[in-house]
């Protein structure tokens, strides 16, 4: 979070979705946990359990909003609009303060037939009779102070054909705008729910990687809510894309992780912001999911370098270094290469002043004929002397090892959250007699073109990190190095017949060992002074 939080000066996390809709407030839950899943009702497309939840879940959420400027978006439950449990509002408000950004009014209601939460026949004015019915019992509440911190209409994307024009003509704005913080929808470009659910029909990731190689794609998925963007910005409303991957029900294995999905999210976002989204919140799942940002380790973590940090992750630091933190940043789609669908381009300015660029190239291509040199020309103002260039790479769309400036998180299960290797910044001379910046692309190739100094220029890893303050492996931490491991020739049986299980509690274990004790305490004071180090950067 702080890498993006430096980068963009704050970051939106939002906690909800299908889970939130049976989402139930509890005093205690066993062992003391802070959240746990209740599977009866399993009914949804998505199979998404109920969730219990105590109020120190707001606590560690305020907490994690000290460290590092988190703001936070949560729902409150609708699978109920006849007894509203508000709960979650009253203590979000309570504990979060500032740092609560807006409640969500109902989870894709377009899909309410669909997964069960409604009859057959619920309509855009079912869903506004039930957010009036909402509206008046937050009024009532005298433990909700703002009043006005709505999200919604939280589309899914045409579920039962609704449209975000189809909810306006029942009045809502009329009604409701002033309770609204944001408005927003939910859109996804497919779905592998055949394959995680058995619902639908089967999708082969193979024969649609290519349609998230295309600048159209991003075009697609943003045209459908220019009226709506239009009607936002009439109403001084924020309009965010509040669910969004590369496909619902966990992404596609070798498509949704690969580099060309990270070219994809950067595109998708670049598009929306053109298209005058302010904001774009990335879903993020579970072990079972390929398009998470990132991944915790599939256990406790007990050891480090076990985290899996996904393509799109890069995508937000990216896209956060590009549109800067004066919160003026203004997107325009170049049309580039007489509008190729491969190369697409795009301008950012910042307080009216032109300060970037990006660049795609979407061809997959090692031969080195699709490579290309973008020439970039700045009408009236002219070009700098010279242009500094961040890239965003990897050898081809289809891999998962990524570098963002020469830097990269690691492979799968290697990721602590910090980048590693030397931050790589090229600078590329211009001619300012003709007016032109020559930047080479490779083929695939993404480049973010700084045509001044930026505050986040020279920034790789944040500058603040934070180490764990919980360790669940405390015992047997002794380590060695694999290479050596390869090249050992082991013990002898004569050395063996002298050693004993070592095991904590064993009746052996601190027998056999008296020849060989001091070896083994050198080997432990090194490993331990590596781990040592590890823990206070972690």
């Amino acid at each position: 979070m702080q890498n993006l939080a430096e980068r963009a000066g704050s970051v939106y996390v939002r906690l909800g979705g299908n889970t939130q809709e049976h989402a139930t407030l509890v005093d205690f839950i066993e062992n003391y946990q802070v959240i746990t899943k209740n599977k009866t009702n399993l009914a949804q497309t998505t199979e998404t359990p109920a969730v219990l939840y105590t109020t120190d879940m707001f606590y560690i959420m305020n907490n994690i909003s000290t460290l590092t400027n988190v703001k936070w978006f949560l729902g409150i439950p609708f699978d109920d609009a006849t007894d509203w449990r508000l709960q979650i509002a009253e203590n979000a408000q309570n504990i979060l303060g500032d740092n609560l950004m807006g409640l969500q009014a109902g989870n894709e209601p377009d899909y309410y037939p669909n997964n069960g939460h409604r009859t057959e026949n619920y309509t855009a004015s079912d869903y506004f009779g039930e957010f009036g019915t909402l509206v008046a019992a937050i009024e009532a509440n005298g433990n909700i102070p703002n009043k006005n911190m709505l999200v919604a209409p939280n589309l899914g994307g045409g579920g039962s054909g609704w449209t975000p024009e189809a909810v306006w003509e029942t009045g809502f704005l009329d009604s409701y705008a002033d309770r609204l913080r944001f408005m927003a929808v939910e859109h996804y470009p497919n779905n592998n729910c055949f394959v995680q659910f058995g619902v639908g029909s089967y999708v082969d990731p193979q024969e649609v990687f290519a349609d998230y190689l295309t600048h159209k794609s991003g075009i697609t998925l943003a045209s459908p809510y220019l009226a709506a963007t239009g009607v936002a910005q009439t109403l001084g409303k924020p309009f965010i894309m509040f669910e969004t991957n590369s496909a619902s029900c966990g992404g596609f294995q070798g498509v949704s992780d690969s580099y060309g999905a990270a070219l994809w999210a950067l595109d998708y976002g670049f598009q929306l912001a053109y298209s005058n989204f302010t904001n774009g919140l990335l879903h993020v799942g579970g072990q079972n999911v390929f398009y998470n940002p990132f991944t915790a380790p599939p256990t406790n973590q007990s050891a480090y370098n076990e985290w899996t940090v996904g393509s799109i992750f890069y995508s937000a630091m990216v896209i956060a270094e590009a549109f800067g933190k004066s919160n003026t940043s203004r997107i325009m789609d170049l049309y580039a290469n007489e509008d190729s669908m491969y190369t697409p381009a795009y301008a950012i300015y910042e307080n009216d002043v032109l300060s970037k660029f990006a660049l795609f190239n979407y061809v997959d291509d090692k031969t080195g004929a699709n490579d290309r040199i973008v020439s970039i020309t700045i009408p009236n103002a002219g070009v700098p002397s010279s242009v500094k260039v961040k890239y965003l790479r990897s050898e081809s769309v289809s891999y998962k090892n990524i570098t963002w400036a020469g830097q990269t998180f690691g492979g799968t299960f290697e990721a602590d959250g910090r980048l590693s290797g030397d931050l790589d910044i090229v600078t590329i001379q211009c001619d300012t007699v003709n007016n032109t910046c020559p930047i080479p692309l490779k083929a695939p190739d993404f480049a973010l073109v700084f045509l001044s100094e930026d505050s986040v220029l020279e920034l790789g890893q944040a500058t603040q990190t934070y180490a764990t303050t919980a360790y669940t492996k405390t015992a047997n931490t002794a380590s060695v190095d694999a290479s050596l491991l390869a090249t050992s020739n082991g013990h002898s049986e004569s050395n063996r017949k002298n050693l004993g299980s070592t095991s904590s509690g064993s009746v052996n274990a601190a027998e056999g060992t008296r020849g060989y004790l001091p070896g083994a305490l050198a080997l432990l004071s090194v490993v331990g002074g590596v781990l040592a180090v590890a823990r206070n950067l972690w």
